[in-house]
């Protein structure tokens, strides 16, 4: 059983993992160790609530393929446990992010004094470029 939340749980059976070889450079342990793993969630078949479904399936996060599966490969660490235990995890964060709901924006006006200094820094800009010109004898 995998906690997200006291009131929110994924069981086992719903996250696939596989043990798969791992790239870039590590000489021979690479070539013959599975140590990367690669994770699946599919959010559609999960047991996850509604809302949590729909907010995952709303991000624009490329680990989230267009069936709603997340898939996410962990290679970071040399041991298969190791990096089970921080697939397992940025699933966690993934789905914990999802969840996050931000207050709305208030749109502010600039302050009067702000304009001011924008319009006198505009002008004595301009002020200088004129004095750029040709000068008449």
């Amino acid at each position: 059983m995998f906690c997200i939340s006291p009131s929110v749980a994924i069981p086992d059976d719903e996250i696939e993992l596989s043990a798969i070889r791992a790239q870039g450079s590590g000489g021979q342990n690479v070539n013959k160790v599975s140590s990367a793993i690669h994770l699946r969630f599919d959010i559609h078949a999960s047991s996850l609530p509604e809302f949590y479904k729909q907010r995952l399936l709303d991000r624009n996060d490329q680990r989230i393929s267009k069936e709603g599966v997340i898939i996410i490969k962990a290679q970071q660490f040399r041991t298969q446990e190791k990096n089970r235990e921080d697939a397992l995890s940025r699933l966690l964060e993934l789905i914990k992010d999802a969840t996050k709901t931000l207050p709305p924006r208030r749109p502010t006006k600039p302050t009067k004094g702000s304009q001011k200094r924008r319009m006198d820094s505009k002008s004595q800009r301009g002020k200088i470029k004129a004095l750029r010109g040709r000068v008449d004898d």
